[in-house]
């Protein structure tokens, strides 16, 4: 296939750049304007390119080049927005239907995302779980689950419990665990489980060690138990038994080996938690612990409570969490466990959810977790975008602050963050929206900001509230967002 770019003046380098990294090759012809996103069916025709296969423009132009295409004979698409995706585009050239009005970048991605969710669809197919709980599989080939603890279940209120049980199967959760403390009642866990029972479809584990609410949460319909040890085993394996629950065993008061031993012993359906320690606590030892476990029992499946490092350290929870289901990967987990108890790990559920589907394609394609169609880049990005070089023929001028503050007379807005929306009140009214494009502009149209000043001033605050809004992070009128 022979491909020609087409681009400007100011975009001639990067295009080439490009163009150059591609596995594919193509020619680049620099029309007779600067900046590329201008180029119009004139431009073409002038031109009057001969010999290609395809003629390629920048993904931003919206003219309609049909007659332009039918006149010299030659296809012509979008190719990405930004120079950057050029050697992307190239590499997937023959394998997708450019179009004339959606940008090769945006199609790619699709297309990547669609075989994405084809191959997990086929994976969990084809596997063979070790346990299912609830028509979902553990182990055997399928893909890490995600358990996604409820902290203190009986403490949170009926509704705010079924808030939580929809958020985290918003968020892409697996299962549901509900976890007691110590001074819970059987009643309480009778409660919590019909309640959890009545707002999902989810299997619906407990997580507690005392026998007596084991007991009562295996009677409640609860579909699998943490914690099993040697202390309440023997008291509750019956009814586990009697109901085919399945158990996450534990270490204490003897080691996991013992454990595990006794509960298959018993008849249990086991599923092994070496647990893994907060990092600085022996964390590195702890990883020893789960592949020693595998190497020992490969077909028994794997817990890994990966709650211990991302609430124990201050970082972002998405690199944290990429890097545990990575882990979890190569030392064989079958569920990632975790609650979303701390503000820092908000969003834990989706990542980790995502991580494990990234860590089940890279399996199957046999490669690192890498251009998979999916990913946890949030902050940073693969491939920046170019700079933009000031043109030689303009003045450059440093710019500064110097405007006083001078109130609206159309009023003013106080701008801040209402659960999922952008909430902005004016003297007048009340605007909610998710974006800060559709609050500045229902603002202007309403005629409440007179002044450029302050036009100015919203858009910049409305975009920093989107951008925490899109981040969960919080959000204060005037303060920096970093």
């Amino acid at each position: 296939m022979k491909v020609l770019l087409l681009t400007g003046r100011l975009a001639e380098d990067d295009v080439r750049n490009a163009v150059n990294s591609a596995r594919m090759p193509a020619d680049v012809l620099v029309l007779d304007l600067d900046i590329a996103a201008f180029i119009t069916p004139e431009h073409v025709k002038r031109a009057a390119p001969d010999g290609y296969d395809l003629i390629m423009l920048p993904g931003l132009i919206t003219s309609d080049f049909s007659d332009v295409e039918r006149e010299l004979g030659t296809k012509i698409r979008l190719g990405p927005k930004n120079a950057a995706d050029i050697t992307h585009v190239l590499d997937h050239i023959e394998e997708i239907e450019l179009s004339s009005r959606t940008p090769a970048c945006a199609l790619i991605a699709e297309r990547l995302a669609r075989n994405a969710e084809e191959t997990l669809r086929r994976i969990e197919q084809r596997a063979r779980p070790t346990v299912v709980v609830r028509g979902v599989g553990i182990g055997g080939g399928s893909r890490m689950k995600v358990l996604a603890e409820i902290v203190d279940a009986p403490r949170v209120g009926d509704g705010a419990l079924e808030d939580k049980i929809r958020y985290y199967e918003s968020q892409g959760a697996d299962m549901i665990d509900l976890g007691f403390p110590l001074d819970a009642t059987t009643d309480d866990v009778r409660r919590v489980v019909r309640i959890a029972r009545r707002f999902t479809e989810l299997p619906v584990s407990i997580d507690t060690l005392r026998p007596d609410l084991i007991l009562a949460g295996v009677e409640s319909g609860a579909d699998m138990i943490l914690s099993i040890d040697g202390s309440n085993m023997h008291a509750v394996a019956d009814a586990l038994l009697e109901r085919d629950v399945p158990a996450v065993v534990i270490p204490g008061p003897g080691d996991l080996e013992s454990n595990v031993t006794a509960a298959l012993e018993l008849g249990l359906t086991v599923i092994a938690d070496p647990v893994l320690s907060p990092p600085l606590n022996g964390f590195a030892d702890s990883i020893a612990r789960y592949i020693d476990f595998r190497r020992a029992h490969p077909d028994t499946p794997l817990f890994l409570g990966v709650g211990n490092v991302t609430e124990l350290i201050d970082a972002d929870s998405q690199g944290v969490n990429a890097i545990l289901a990575a882990i979890g990967a190569e030392v064989g987990a079958s569920i990632l466990f975790t609650p979303e108890y701390s503000p820092k790990a908000r969003g834990s559920i989706k990542e980790l959810r995502r991580a494990a589907e990234m860590m089940a394609l890279a399996r199957e394609r046999r490669s690192p977790p890498k251009d998979l169609g999916e990913d946890l880049l949030i902050l940073k990005e693969k491939r920046p975008r170019p700079e933009v070089v000031p043109p030689d023929h303009l003045d450059v001028m440093s710019a500064r602050s110097s405007r006083m503050f001078v109130l609206d007379p159309a009023g003013s807005f106080r701008i801040g963050l209402c659960g999922d929306e952008i909430v902005a009140v004016h003297d007048r009214m009340v605007i909610k929206g998710r974006t800060a494009r559709e609050i500045l502009d229902t603002a202007i149209d309403l005629n409440l900001v007179s002044r450029l000043d302050h036009a100015a001033y919203l858009g910049r605050e409305l975009e920093k509230a989107e951008i925490a809004l899109r981040l969960g992070k919080s959000y204060t009128q005037d303060e920096e967002l970093f």
